[in-house]
């Protein structure tokens, strides 16, 4: 079983489609940690192709303040221009399957999806120590968490952690992580819609367990349209610049 895992959309149609084309025939079942929608100028696009793909989707934050289960209060106001902007764009039958997303942890297909921690779905896990409760209470060898837009992860073994930084080249499509099954992982597939890690690539990753390996992959996409159409959607301009740097 390959399974696609995405995460943080962001109503970037241009991106999603990049992966979609890159992962053509390498996958058989796909999940997504969240934030299908916010900051971008898809979000009935992205929306309907998660719907039509049969995505496996948890919630994230964005989700939940675009449909009103969030207040957005702590958004800056970046953030929560583009939110009160996709929520008047969003059609009815989207927005209600955006409101019915489970919140995680899920357990699917033998890994378990969070969107930001496992004990906290809005929790931005960025270092060892956040990282080391998550990986001492889960259920599975491997648990893939999104939120932070940063591709890479952690892992485990009792409680010696390791901190992986695993990213392709700019020459590259993807690099592979070896799974062992003595270890515990936590791992981000990036960000598809708005990468902040330094690689403007759409980032995704294609997990093959029972051959213990996942792949971190890196797609170009076409971010000049993606800018033209958040500039006619008239999206603050911070949004549109920091697709070119990826941060």
């Amino acid at each position: 079983m390959r399974i696609l895992i995405l995460s943080d959309l962001h109503s970037n149609g241009s991106a999603l489609d990049a992966v979609l084309d890159a992962a053509k025939d390498r996958w058989d079942s796909s999940v997504c940690l969240g934030d299908v929608v916010g900051y971008g100028p898809d979000p009935n696009y992205v929306t309907a192709r998660l719907r039509e793909l049969g995505t496996k989707t948890i919630r994230g934050n964005h989700d939940k303040a675009v449909t009103g289960l969030m207040a957005t209060e702590d958004f800056n106001p970046v953030a929560k221009a583009a939110v009160d902007w996709t929520r008047a764009e969003l059609k009815p039958e989207n927005m209600a399957w955006l409101a019915a997303l489970p919140k995680g942890p899920l357990v699917t297909d033998g890994i378990v999806l969070v969107h930001g921690a496992l004990q906290d779905e809005d929790e931005y896990v960025f270092t060892p120590e956040q990282a080391l409760e998550g990986l001492l209470d889960s259920n599975a060898v491997v648990t893939f968490f999104g939120h932070t837009h940063h591709q890479g992860g952690f892992s485990n073994q009792g409680a010696r952690l390791e901190v992986l930084q695993i990213r392709a080249r700019m020459s590259e499509s993807f690099a592979a992580l070896q799974i062992e099954p003595t270890r515990r992982y936590l791992l981000n597939p990036g960000s598809i819609g708005q990468p902040r890690d330094g690689d403007p690539r759409a980032a995704f990753a294609i997990g093959d367990l029972a051959h213990n390996v996942v792949e971190f992959w890196r797609v170009p996409y076409d971010i000049a349209a993606v800018q033209k159409r958040m500039r006619l959607a008239h999206l603050p301009e911070p949004l549109i610049q920091r697709l070119v740097v990826g941060r």
